[in-house]
């Protein structure tokens, strides 16, 4: 009860201020009327859906839109809301001064709201607005194909030149145009490269799903040296609640079927080899282990019967795998792919320029390519959206990878 109260609090200080904002650059009544219902409509509309969730279901459609609807409206109203707060610092301040001075000729404690204060608020607010607007609509369709060239020292001499495409954080449950996953699926054909890697989180929860999207994935191109899988967090229904265990295992392995059903090896916490000329490197595959998150993964299992100087990739879905048991572990894994993170699905990102985005505090390695001790972590942004039904800034990312012998990293 405690937390309702204080969300109604912060919610009508936002509410108020955004009104306050809106009501300074006009006064024309019939849109001062209908931005207040738009408004009322829009807060009924979330927190009835909100108290419509159902764990048993998960995500659908309709939350992925609530939470983008929810995103579009608070993060401006917060924006104009910190900027008139500021102006009313200064009002409170400047009607002190007036009033302390015997200054106050016309009675008024504070002086009137200044209407280019309210201007750049709004102007500022907009901003996020209409990015947030392109994600849910463009931007989370918008993929790019970022090529990375990696070298090794001791990738064997038949490797030199080898490419992978990667993919990873699929979420189909997510995806509502089958044109763009169309055109996503030929982007990754034209890549025409050695060996496709998926690293997990091929749905939200449930199975079924993937299963309007099978047909498209399986019109991935065969890769000469095979497609092969790991497992992501999201790929074990951990985030609802299942009517019994037997439901939640018979989900479990309808969603480890599903990558065999595009053509896909699942690899769980097994290596195998990949044979070229008279070389060979040793691809492992580990199921999901986070730090903050389910740790099926199993690093040692995984790399039984490899060596510290055979050539290694790991597909390990979260990076805080590298970071806490990879990066420094004896075996020497010299490259390391994952995803997990999306980028956040918002940032922003200049090459050379700037990198950024919120979940950069929560996670050391989060998008690109990371070195550290001789041996790289690469964070794919992700395929799919999750939660906030677009992206902003950080793009749906195919990775192609390749491999050259050498001592610099590029």
């Amino acid at each position: 009860m405690i937390r309702w109260v204080i969300f109604i609090i912060i919610i009508s200080i936002i509410e108020f201020y955004a009104f306050q904002a809106f009501r300074t650059v006009t006064k024309i009544k019939w849109a001062l009327y209908l931005y207040q219902l738009i408004s009322l409509a829009v807060i009924v509309f979330i927190a009835y859906q909100f108290t419509q969730f159902d764990r048993s279901v998960g995500q659908t459609k309709t939350t992925l839109f609530t939470l983008g609807l929810l995103l579009l409206v608070l993060i401006p109203k917060v924006i104009a809301t910190f900027f008139l707060m500021l102006e009313d610092i200064f009002r409170v301040f400047s009607g002190s001064v007036t009033y302390f001075m015997g200054d106050n000729n016309n009675g008024d404690f504070l002086p009137e709201r200044r209407k280019f204060v309210s201007q750049i608020a709004l102007g500022i607010a907009s901003i996020p607005f209409m990015g947030l607007v392109y994600g849910m609509t463009k931007g989370k369709y918008n993929y790019k194909v970022i090529k990375q060239t990696i070298f090794f020292p001791d990738l064997p001499d038949a490797f030199d030149g080898f490419t992978i495409t990667q993919i990873s954080d699929v979420h189909s449950g997510s995806f509502d145009d089958p044109e763009k996953i169309h055109y996503a699926i030929d982007l990754v054909n034209q890549q025409k490269t050695d060996m496709m890697l998926f690293t997990g989180d091929i749905v939200n929860t449930h199975a079924k799903e993937m299963h309007p999207w099978i047909d498209a994935f399986n019109k991935i191109d065969h890769h000469e040296y095979g497609k092969f899988s790991v497992l992501g967090n999201h790929d074990y229904g951990e985030y609802v609640s299942w009517p019994s265990q037997k439901a939640k295992d018979e989900n479990f392995q309808a969603i480890k079927d599903l990558y065999g059903q595009i053509g896909f090896k699942l690899l769980l916490n097994e290596n195998v080899k990949i044979k070229k000329g008279n070389d060979e490197i040793a691809l492992v595959g580990v199921e999901n282990w986070g730090h903050n998150f389910k740790q099926a993964g199993d690093i040692h299992k995984a790399s039984e019967n490899l060596r510290p100087e055979d050539f290694k990739i790991l597909m390990s879905h979260d990076p805080s795998h590298w970071e806490y048991e990879v990066k420094k572990h004896p075996k020497n894994f010299q490259l390391t792919l994952s995803g997990h993170t999306h980028g956040f699905q918002f940032g922003i990102e200049i090459p050379g320029v700037v990198k950024w985005s919120p979940v950069q505090y929560v996670y050391k390695q989060w998008a690109g390519l990371y070195t550290e001790l001789g041996r790289h972590v690469y964070v794919n942004r992700g395929f799919g959206f999750h939660a906030y039904p677009g992206r902003v800034g950080i793009w749906p990312e195919i990775t192609v990878f390749e491999l050259k012998k050498g001592n610099n990293v590029a």
